[in-house]
């Protein structure tokens, strides 16, 4: 394939080369998945996962190592090789299991990482660490560095799955590069269908709507959207924690970090909006009882996700404690942490086919809203394809417009308890965060890496 070369300031990349790795192995005969409801959730979205390396003392075995190990991996997660179009009939997309195969990009970076800005994304992501190509539902870009360090973003279309889902995907594709048993023996049978009639809590109208893949490209975005990353050190996590459970009830480590994001926010929106909004993304594996043997979710490849969200008065945010925020954080979580809530989700999608659906505030449909993901299981440290652990590991996205402000919380690949943050936020937010007296979100940066 063709030879780009992609400039932005002192900042360069260089695509070398684009290769289709297809599953090695027996693989399935053509056929066709259909999406469940849940899927029809996702929006459709690119979803990237970067992880960052420390020097590597051959580029060109790494790489060809790192393929062959997907090319194993994709045996087993076999629709991720596939492609996903346009049902014409149905109207909605689904995965056509032929392996198509994933595109890997090979680049070059004209600087050493240590120089490499990790705070701005908004200039490296799309074009220079991210390669988008719609034909492929899975991508991989392997970008080196002067200093012989080396940058993997994996891009997944959001149909395919969600966080959990693609970190059993990541995880196995290390097993794999490292001779070792794969854990995981994925579930592809997207068995998450409605019941019979279908029957909901009218509630849920408040919170979802019908949409075209057309409507989420020309989402009317909040604002100009900066796309940050932070570092978080444990003894700040330690800190919003503790504030949290001040009145004596117990807080998780998210619904503390919530509630503190949550206070700044309220002086960082528009004077004329009195009320504002915060939306959390739930993982149903752990609610939805499977019809397996073992009663487990934990292998179903696809999405299982929600999205709740709790409302807040401008000025409670502002006076109230950061315990009191906390209670409603939680209150809004603990209403969809049952499998009663995933079940009358699917039936709402059920009856509101053919299409796909997403929160109204994604939309930009609901007023000022921020929705914080937690990304707290997936794995960072473990991602050794076979040189060593990442120094740093994040999701991040190409998204350009989006109606709600986001963020995502990890651990972060030191080990010691501290969080990698990635935000997409309106100026006024990040302003917000950053001139925070705690200082508790610190902008990222190669010294933090211990680069």
């Amino acid at each position: 394939m063709a030879v780009d070369d992609l400039n932005n300031g002192n900042f360069e990349v260089k695509i070398i080369r684009k290769t289709v790795v297809k599953a090695e192995g027996p693989y399935p005969e053509t056929h066709i998945i259909t999406l469940s409801n849940l899927d029809l959730l996702s929006g459709r979205f690119p979803i990237t996962y970067i992880y960052f390396y420390r020097k590597i003392h051959n580029i060109h075995l790494t790489i060809e190592a790192f393929k062959s190990s997907l090319a194993q991996c994709l045996t087993h997660f076999y629709p991720f090789s596939g492609r996903i179009v346009q049902n014409q009939q149905s109207n909605e997309p689904e995965i056509i299991c032929d392996n198509s195969g994933a595109l890997v990009v090979e680049a070059k970076a004209n600087i050493p990482l240590k120089e490499f800005n990790f705070y701005n994304l908004n200039e490296y992501l799309k074009g220079k660490l991210v390669s988008i190509d719609h034909d492929f539902p899975v991508q991989v870009q392997i970008t080196h560095y002067e200093c012989r360090s080396i940058a993997i973003s994996f891009t997944f279309d959001h149909a395919l799955g969600d966080a959990t889902a693609f970190s059993k995907f990541l995880v196995t594709g290390c097993e794999i590069a490292n001779g070792k048993p794969i854990s995981c023996s994925p579930d592809h049978s997207r068995a998450l269908r409605a019941r019979v009639p279908p029957s909901y809590d009218p509630l849920l109208d408040n919170t979802f709507v019908s949409c075209t893949l057309d409507n989420i490209r020309t989402i009317p975005t909040i604002s100009t959207l900066l796309k940050r990353l932070y570092h978080i050190p444990k003894s700040s996590i330690d800190m919003m924690q503790e504030l949290a459970c001040t009145n004596g009830a117990k807080r998780t480590k998210i619904e503390s970090f919530s509630a503190y994001v949550w206070k700044i926010m309220g002086n960082a929106i528009d004077k004329k909006h009195k009320h504002c909004k915060m939306g959390w993304l739930v993982d149903g594996r752990t609610r939805i009882i499977s019809n397996d043997h073992d009663n487990s979710m934990s292998n179903y490849i696809g999405n299982v996700l929600s999205v709740t969200f709790g409302e807040s008065n401008v000025d409670h945010l502002k006076e109230g404690s950061i315990a009191d925020i906390a209670n409603v954080v939680h209150n809004a979580i603990t209403k969809v942490t049952n499998e009663a809530h995933f079940r009358d989700l699917i039936d709402w999608i059920e009856c509101h086919r053919p299409g796909l659906m997403l929160p109204k505030s994604v939309l930009g449909l609901d007023g000022p809203a921020l929705v914080v993901s937690s990304g707290r299981r997936f794995p960072v440290a473990e991602l050794d394809f076979g040189f060593g652990s990442p120094v740093l590991g994040t999701a991040c996205s190409t998204i350009e417009r989006l109606g709600v402000g986001y963020i995502n919380q990890r651990e972060s690949a030191r080990g010691d308890g501290s969080w990698t943050v990635s935000a997409i936020l309106w100026p006024e937010m990040v302003t917000a965060l950053e001139s925070d007296p705690n200082n508790v979100f610190q902008p990222m940066n190669s010294s933090l890496l211990q680069l």
